[in-house]
Order: C-alpha cells, then structure tokens, then sequence
C-alpha cells in the first residue's frame, strides 16, 4: 500500500506527482513543533510557523499527501456541508458568524499562499451553487439565505436554474474558489523547504509522551524532542476516545470524466440530498476537455461494501444531469470525519498535556478546515489569541445536538456485537482471489485476506483501537473499523486512525494447529 490509504488512484494522483522526502537518518534532540501528518493541514500548519521564526519537522508514515488529501475533491468553500441555520441552532448567531467569518479567511488564506509563493496550481475563484433536490422544498434555500445574509455573507442569490440548464431553485455564493490539490501541496513543500523546514516520509509515529519536551517515537526507532506537537493524521493518533465520540467516519465515493471545454460552466455545484452530491471541473492538459469530478453515496465507515453499485449512482446521476459528459475514466473513494455538531475540532489535544494540538473532523470541507486549522493553530503555538479558536475547541461538548451525539455512539456501540456473529464464509477456499472476509474459528473473527497468487493472509480482525471488529473494504482493499473509523491495508498494516498499530497475525503455531497452511 507504500503508505497511502487505499488502491483506487484519484484524478489528482495521475495527473500530478508529489516531492518525495526520505525517513529520518538521526533522531531530532530539540525543535520548536513537530507536525505528524503531511496533508493539507500539517502542511499548512508548517508553512505559517516557518513564517513566524519556529523550527519545524513533518513526519508522515507515507508519501506526501498519501491520506486523505489526496482524495479530495478539492472544493474550496465557505459553504458549510450542515446550514448556517443549523450551525446557528446549535452554536448560537455569535459563534455562527466566527465560523462563516473562518471558513471565508481559509479561502483568503490559500489565495495569498498561492500569490506569494507563485504555486502553479490553477487556483481559481469561482461561484458555488448549493441547488435542491426533489427531497426539500425552495422553502429550505429561502430559509438559508436569510441565515448567511444575517452572518454577513455578500451577495448570495436566490436563482431558478443552474449555468449547465438544470431548472431547479438554487442559492448562489459568490467568490468560492478551487485548485490542483496536489499541485498546491507541492508548492507548499518546495515553501516549506527553503524557509528552512524539514519534512520526512515513511516515518510512523507510534508513541507521543508528555514532557516540557514532549517525547515522540517512531517505529524505525528514532526519538524527536518537540516544544510542541501537532497532530495533523484525519483522525488523532493521540486520542483514544475523547474526541473520539464526538465525530464518526464516513466513506464517500467520486467518479471523474471528461467533458467539452466550455459545455458546463466551471463552478462548485451541491445538491441538498442526503447523502449530498457534490461536482466541479477541472482544466486538463488539453485545451478541448475539462474533467468533471462528481462525488457522493456516503456511508458510515465499515458498514457496507457495495462501491460499485455506488459508483454506478454517481455514473447515472452525472449523465442524468450532464449528457454531454464522456466515459466515466476514474474513480476512488476518501474518508471524511463528521462531527455530531456541524464543527471541526482544531486546538489542545484533551488527551495531552498543553504542549500538543489536534485538527480533525473536516467533514466535506477538508480544504478550507485544514487551512483554517494552520492558522488557529499558529496562533496558538505563538501564543496569540485568535478570535476563532473557541469555536473549534476540542474540549467541547455537542449539547445542542443531542440526537445526532446519541445517533452517531449508538451506532458505534452497535458495532461490538458483530463480535458475537457468524463468519461471513465457511473457510478461506470459499474468498475470490484479491479480496478478504471474516471468518469464525472457535471464539475468535479471523480477518482472511487471499492475494492474488491465492495465498492466504490471516489476521485478528479486532480493531487496535477499542476492539471492534473489522471489515472488508473491497474498493480499498483494506480492513475498515465501523466503530471509529480506523483503517488496515490487507496485510493488517495500519493506514488510517485513531489506531496506531498493525492488526494482530495469527500466529504460525496456531495456524498449523488448525489445519491451515
């Protein structure tokens, strides 16, 4: 899996390569922050704490960008996925306006990343449209738009079609903006280098212990010394279950294909269904064609394995609305964290001492968050008070949102007793060769995965982060936990948290002792 979180191949991964950095040489005695997670917001994070004069190390356990990053979509909005009004609801018209006040900052804050640094990322500001589905009555936008004039928004509009013909009410928000992911995170790197930064891949950090210089370790055995500690992974490694059940893990699924130049005008378009669409394009090579991403069909994490009648959705749903886009040529799929109350969770790790910082819970809106979370997160690290901080404080509780809080941790419990179920096959002989299942043996779930040589790989199929059992994901070809969202490549190697070690092998005497070769 060389690090990254699953087979599929983005339209970002093949169209653009990425710096590669070594693994550590020597262990790092004193440095002002460590930054464990390499996407948008530990890279981010690094980039404006050069700027302020701090020495800075990046550790990632794979390639630059090889988590989540890059499998966004790369909307870059100040358009929350849950309504202003519901944000208003449950976080009161103050806090709602510090985030609508955040959210557009983040966008500010990339465009000027990408002035200043001349990263050639086509990086474009754009209008975004969020459109109805046949769910929801006009009423909904209606109620909409009056919310994000009250917060101050500009020039949002209520139009009756979209600029592609689809007749359908729609509001339209000026000045939303996208890019290049990988192209912008390359940029970021090459900055992050000559201001003097250390980034280094393939390191995985397997312990992190409080002191006045926090103590972290890696599994090549290396030692970092660090006056502060952010934790930048999707999901927190450092947290076992404070933030933990404030946020759940969902799959979400994107097809790319191409269309003439100019057939749809270039804009960030989402629906209101549940799960959402979400769809925007993308200059190619050639002057003739854009790629048009579409994304959508989530679920929670581990609960189904059925992507490619998901894929299918999106296909049937894109040339429902586009008929002039082409074949379908890729498709992948990401991990998103949703917290229960519409907000991500970017300051002090509760599970820590002062010194170490969390950002998570991105929901759909990675780029502006993992941004936003560079910023907050500075400010912090320098000692300054920054006026958004308290609204994406880790610490706090979801109290007005008690149903989704109680939804969310029912469905997690729910989990635990897949433990007391039937295998999902008889035996390895009965799984296709490049796929896995869970099989019983006795009181323990195996967790079998057949290569495609047809040699079978056997793990315990307990989660290493609260036990639950694990599923297959047959998209990925990883083990997925539905309880929290922790992530296995098919060899059991960890590839996404709140887990931090490899799922446990059977053992070679046990195997034999069961007739298995």
């Amino acid at each position: 899996m060389n690090g990254q979180s699953g087979v599929s191949k983005s339209y970002w991964m093949k169209s653009a390569a990425v710096p590669k950095f070594q693994r550590l040489a020597q262990d790092i005695d004193d440095v002002d922050v460590c930054i464990v997670g390499a996407g948008i917001s530990g890279l981010t994070t690094a980039y404006l704490l050069l700027g302020e004069g701090k020495t800075v190390v990046v550790l990632d356990d794979g390639p630059i960008a090889g988590g989540e990053t890059e499998r966004t979509t790369a909307h870059i909005t100040n358009v929350m996925d849950d309504r202003y009004f519901e944000i208003e609801r449950m976080h009161g018209k103050k806090n709602a306006r510090l985030v609508a006040e955040s959210q557009t900052a983040a966008i500010d804050k990339i465009e000027s990343i990408v002035t200043e640094e001349g990263i050639a990322c086509d990086f474009d500001r754009t209008d975004g449209y969020l459109f109805l589905s046949e769910k929801h009555s006009v009423e909904l936008l209606e109620k909409e738009l009056a919310m994000v004039l009250e917060l101050g928004f500009v020039d949002v509009a209520l139009v009756d079609r979209l600029p592609f013909g689809l007749v359908t009410p729609a509001l339209r928000f000026p000045r939303q903006a996208q890019f290049h992911i990988l192209k912008y995170i390359s940029g970021l790197c090459n900055a992050i280098e000559k201001a003097g930064g250390l980034i280094h891949c393939y390191e995985h950090v397997s312990e992190i212990v409080d002191a006045e210089l926090v103590h972290l370790r890696t599994s090549s055995g290396r030692t970092i010394h660090a006056r502060n500690v952010v934790i930048a992974t999707n999901s927190p490694i450092s947290d076992w279950v404070k933030v933990h059940t404030k946020q759940a893990a969902y799959r979400t699924y994107v097809i790319g294909a191409t269309v003439p130049t100019g057939s749809v005008e270039t804009a960030l378009y989402w629906d209101t269904d549940e799960p959402y669409h979400y769809m925007r394009l993308q200059p190619m090579d050639s002057p003739s064609k854009q790629m048009l991403i579409l994304g959508g069909e989530d679920h929670r994490t581990g609960e189904k394995n059925d992507a490619e009648e998901r894929f299918l959705r999106l296909e049937r749903w894109l040339h429902m609305h586009v008929p002039q886009a082409g074949e379908v040529e890729y498709r992948w799929s990401g991990q998103v964290y949703e917290p229960e109350d519409g907000l991500g969770f970017i300051g002090r790790d509760p599970a820590h001492g002062e010194n170490v910082y969390i950002t998570t819970g991105a929901s759909g809106i990675g780029m502006t968050h993992g941004t936003m979370s560079g910023v907050i997160l500075t400010d912090l690290i320098c000692g300054r008070v920054n006026p958004w901080a308290k609204v994406y404080e880790p610490t706090r509780k979801p109290l007005m949102a008690p149903v989704e809080f109680l939804k969310e941790n029912l469905n997690s419990v729910a989990q635990y007793a897949k433990k007391l179920m039937p295998g999902e096959v008889d035996s390895a002989d009965d799984i296709k060769p490049g796929e896995g299942a869970i099989i019983r043996r006795g009181l323990k779930q195996i967790a079998a995965y057949k290569d495609l040589d047809g040699k079978v790989h056997e793990l315990s199929a307990t989660c290493k982060h609260l036990g639950a059992a694990v599923c297959w994901n047959s998209c990925e070809k990883s083990w997925d936990c539905p309880a929290h969202g922790s992530r296995y490549d098919a060899n059991g190697n960890v590839i996404d948290g709140p887990a931090n070690s490899n799922l446990d092998p059977i053992g070679a005497d046990e195997k034999k002792h069961k007739g298995v070769a």
